[in-house]
């Protein structure tokens, strides 16, 4: 029942953001650490050597005092190269009390006995749904190219598998594999998919989750690397992913198969097909503590070091409006991330059709 009525609160809170601002987000998209050890050729992240990332006892501080969290995203860098990620999930969980979804993402390359049994912990904290992503740019030859690391394909087989015999004890676990195209992998998803499938017999096109390579300051640090690929061959790859997924009616599933339609728009025409939910639904804290709207806005908010960890006093604030209707008026950047997608998705009624 308690599972339950998290959902439901999850699904009310999205439908009531149709009709009008939330007073809270209730999705945060947290960069837990900016520690990684790939080598992307589509990102920058793992040229920074962070000090001053936030602490444990802070993190604790912020979820105490702003509670209203029921989808929770931690992402990096590499979440488990945090010692203490498993800390992490569990004060959001003991204090956002309708928490209903974590999601995080990982580059397969920590120790696969250590991320199973963080995950397994994560998982006995009772978070009614959690949905790992394995990231996999590629096949064999070109995953390990563009993620800069040799074995990483292997590695990220090893970690889908591991993760996938955790559905047999767990329930509350999902996994998928993360594609992002860009200019290095153009065309070659369905070559990754039919590698993937002859590794791992169970593995369908459902299993991908796919995303365009993205161009950000304040994040990825990329801006100067060129990354787009072709429209054209971005185009042929989302059709094809489309032709192949079979029907899925589950909650995921919809949202999934409408994610990518409005991405298939949005690589025809580069404007987003809804709009943005970035500081009413949800917003982006990076491991240093500055508050953003999303990962593509390098416009900061705040630092929760600076408000004593408390989003409310910032939240409301004229500043924060005044950037609040130029997101309305459509002047952030052209973008559609996954991070920010999906509570476009849902918190937009007829955007499921």
């Amino acid at each position: 029942m308690e599972n339950f009525n998290r959902f439901a609160g999850l699904a009310l809170t999205a439908i009531k953001s149709n009709f009008g601002q939330l007073d809270k987000p209730y999705k945060l998209n947290f960069a837990v650490t900016y520690w990684c050890q790939s080598r992307c050729l589509t990102c920058n992240i793992w040229q920074i050597k962070p000090k001053g990332e936030l602490r444990i006892d802070e993190i604790a501080e912020f979820a105490k005092k702003n509670t209203s969290f029921r989808w929770l995203e931690l992402t990096g860098g590499e979440p488990f190269l945090r010692s203490d990620i498993v800390n992490i999930a569990e004060e959001f969980y003991n204090n956002c009390k309708g928490l209903y979804m974590l999601t995080m993402p990982t580059n397969s390359l920590c120790d696969r006995a250590m991320v199973e049994k963080k995950l397994r912990k994560i998982l006995d904290l009772g978070i009614p749904k959690v949905i790992m992503t394995v990231s996999l740019d590629g096949h064999r030859d070109l995953e390990d190219k563009i993620r800069g690391v040799k074995g990483n394909y292997e590695k990220a087989m090893s970690m889908f598998d591991m993760i996938h015999s955790l559905k047999g004890e767990y329930r509350n676990i999902d996994h998928f594999f993360g594609y992002t195209i860009s200019k290095f992998n153009q065309g070659e998803l369905k070559r990754t998919i039919d590698s993937v499938a002859a590794d791992l017999s169970y593995v369908t096109p459902n299993d991908f989750h796919v995303n365009m390579g993205q161009v950000s300051s304040n994040y990825y640090g990329n801006e100067e690397m060129g990354i787009t690929a072709n429209n054209v061959d971005i185009v042929n790859d989302i059709e094809t992913l489309l032709r192949m997924r079979k029907r899925n009616n589950s909650g995921i599933g919809a949202v999934e198969a409408s994610f990518l339609k409005k991405l298939l728009y949005y690589a025809k025409t580069g404007n987003p097909p809804l709009r943005s939910r970035s500081l009413d639904a949800s917003l982006f804290l990076d491991s240093f503590g500055n508050v953003y709207p999303s990962i593509m806005w390098d416009r900061k908010v705040c630092n929760i070091r600076d408000t004593g960890y408390d989003l409310s006093k910032v939240w409301r604030s004229d500043e924060v409006d005044a950037l609040r209707k130029e997101i309305a008026d459509g002047k952030e950047p052209k973008h559609w991330t996954a991070c920010e997608a999906y509570q476009s998705i849902v918190g937009n009624i007829t955007s499921m059709i």
